[in-house]
């Protein structure tokens, strides 16, 4: 191991300082290495989720049952494309490269959210994912507002905002549709049997075995871990479903006087993790289609490259 010259044990004793001290480290400030590839990976991770989260949604916009809900679809998957390029903004400042970025995503180096490679089957998906994927983003997000890198926790001020729009959105959806016929109340309650365990599975693994929640704490680019950002979305789930008239699929979910709190049964694991490893329902698709846009789009990259190279000699 190379040792720490005195500048640099100066620099890292300030970087510690900040994050004591509860305040922001900015792109002008100078980060340890391991700070910068923690936090490029997890805002990678994040824009690339936004991204690839258009698709489940945006399969359903032609086929909306009005022309309201087509415009609600439309302007919730518009907000996602503006959340993704929030985020890889962000990354910038740390010193990574967009197309770089991208080129991870599509070759399968960098993960994205395992919540988006399940199909939305029927119209009661896209309520249930901004009831149950928005709500779970926003429990896990909400606290990245406080983030101690600037750029990302700034960014997700506005992210949060729009998210929380989002679930309200999913959530009057599904409310007219339990008012509704008996066939759409069915078709509500299977997209509740369908989402709910791996909306679950978004906060990660369990504390125990996730390999990055110890340091990110330390660092403060996390406030809580991935077991209390679940029992969080448990809690507050289960009254919403009481109100929807929907019943969540764990016959163990209950509430512990004790814990205060809901108890919940075991989630599959070997699940998420096979998912994660490439061998969801809808992996192979989705990744296709971000790999198609990027390839369909490359023309008009070079052609505002050119624009741009043009209009600087021009200034000269």
């Amino acid at each position: 191991m190379t040792a720490i010259t005195e500048p640099e044990a100066e620099l890292l004793a300030h970087f510690e300082h900040t994050i004591d001290r509860d305040q922001r480290l900015e792109p002008r400030d100078w980060l340890p290495e391991g700070y910068r590839r923690t936090m490029i990976r997890q805002i990678a991770q994040h824009a690339h989720s936004e991204i690839i989260g258009m698709q489940p949604e945006g399969n359903w916009i032609t086929r909306a049952p009005s022309l309201r809900r087509k415009a609600i679809l439309l302007a919730k998957v518009q907000d996602e494309a503006g959340h993704g390029l929030y985020l890889y903004s962000a990354a910038e400042t740390l010193g990574a490269d967009r197309a770089d970025l991208t080129d991870r995503l599509i070759n399968g180096r960098q993960k994205y959210s395992s919540i988006f490679n399940y199909p939305t089957l029927t119209f009661a998906d896209v309520g249930v994912i901004g009831w149950l994927v928005d709500g779970a983003a926003i429990c896990n997000q909400v606290p990245l507002c406080r983030s101690s890198y600037g750029p990302y926790a700034r960014a997700m001020i506005r992210i949060c905002k729009e998210e929380s729009f989002h679930q309200r959105q999913g959530f009057e959806l599904l409310m007219t549709m339990m008012r509704g016929t008996q066939g759409q109340r069915d078709m509500v309650q299977d997209a509740t049997n369908r989402w709910w365990w791996p909306s679950l599975m978004m906060f990660g693994p369990p504390d125990a075995e996730s390999p990055n929640t110890e340091q990110s704490m330390a660092w403060k680019v996390k406030r809580h871990t991935n077991d209390e950002l679940r029992q969080r979305f448990v809690d507050m789930s289960v009254p919403q479903a009481e109100v929807l008239g929907v019943t969540l699929p764990d016959p163990k979910l209950s509430w512990n006087a004790d814990r205060e709190h809901y108890d919940f049964g075991a989630i599959d694991w070997d699940e998420f993790q096979n998912v994660l490893r490439g061998n969801g329902p809808c992996n192979t698709q989705r990744v296709a289609q971000r790999r198609k846009a990027s390839e369909d789009g490359a023309w008009v990259r070079e052609a505002a490259a050119a624009h741009a190279r043009k209009k600087a000699q021009g200034d000269e």
